[in-house]
């Protein structure tokens, strides 16, 4: 199987009733929700990713957002328990993938809860936000996990936004942007650089100098164009109505383990 393969999950029918804590609800055009996944998956593919779409789970209306059900570095795989109940069902998909493809696994055990989209990995340190999603169990054993691989954890305040990478995400030389008026505490991160809009917070690195970008952030696109970065931009407009983002469409894994 390809080196760089990244789970999907089709979106569910129910996506409209998706859950928001801190926006508006908003309608969404759930057929356009579906031409936009399949124009993500497409620009995952271009730029040399396989996708491998993990069983569709349409009772969930937020089951597009796979991210959150797992988190995985080297061979190690921790299945999460979501902060928000009516999304555990999600994971069951999620962990039977993962298992078929050789990953050793962990579990998040009650009372931990702990959702993917607030893991931020930046070479060995793992930033986790705490906050609404995330509790501290969670962040305790996902230390546990990962420890003996030589991983950090790094808990940080996460009350602003739904999700840690919902404020911040990293560039491939390890500095952390976000837009600063969703940021808990800039000055938890190793290097931080401000953005100048909120979905410009928000990229998926793809390989080399490659950014996934959304399209609704044309500041921040001239800025990652002048430090050299090649950008690839989607449009998540109905996504972004329910509190996602270009990370959370999908789990990312790199150098499969060998079985």
């Amino acid at each position: 199987m390809d080196s760089k393969v990244a789970l999907v999950r089709r979106p569910s029918p129910r996506l409209a009733e998706g859950l928001v804590t801190h926006i508006e609800r908003q309608d969404v055009d759930v057929d356009l929700a579906r031409n936009q996944w399949e124009a993500y998956c497409s620009s995952l593919e271009s730029a040399g990713w396989r996708t491998f779409e993990v069983p569709p789970i349409d009772e969930c209306p937020d089951g597009v957002f796979i991210e959150d059900t797992a988190v995985v570095s080297g061979g190690h795989a921790v299945v999460t328990r979501p902060g928000a109940p009516t999304r555990r069902p999600e994971v069951d998909g999620t962990r039977e993938v993962l298992r078929s493809l050789g990953y050793e696994l962990t579990e998040i055990d009650e009372p931990g809860t702990l959702d993917g989209g607030d893991v931020l990995k930046v070479g060995s340190l793992f930033y986790v936000g705490q906050g609404g999603r995330t509790n501290e169990s969670g962040i305790e054993q996902l230390r546990q996990a990962f420890m003996p691989a030589g991983i950090t954890v790094r808990a940080v305040p996460t009350s602003l936004v739904l999700h840690l990478k919902s404020a911040v995400t990293a560039l491939p030389d390890g500095t952390v942007i976000g837009f600063e008026p969703l940021v808990d505490d800039p000055g938890a991160f190793d290097s931080f650089l401000p953005v100048p809009e909120e979905s410009g917070s928000h990229v998926v690195l793809l390989g080399e100098n490659k950014l996934l970008v959304a399209a609704s952030c044309p500041a921040t696109h001239d800025l990652f164009e002048t430090m050299g970065y090649d950008l690839v931009v989607v449009d998540i407009s109905e996504y972004e109505k329910l509190e996602g983002c270009v990370t959370c469409l999908s789990v990312r894994l790199r150098d499969l383990p060998r079985h």
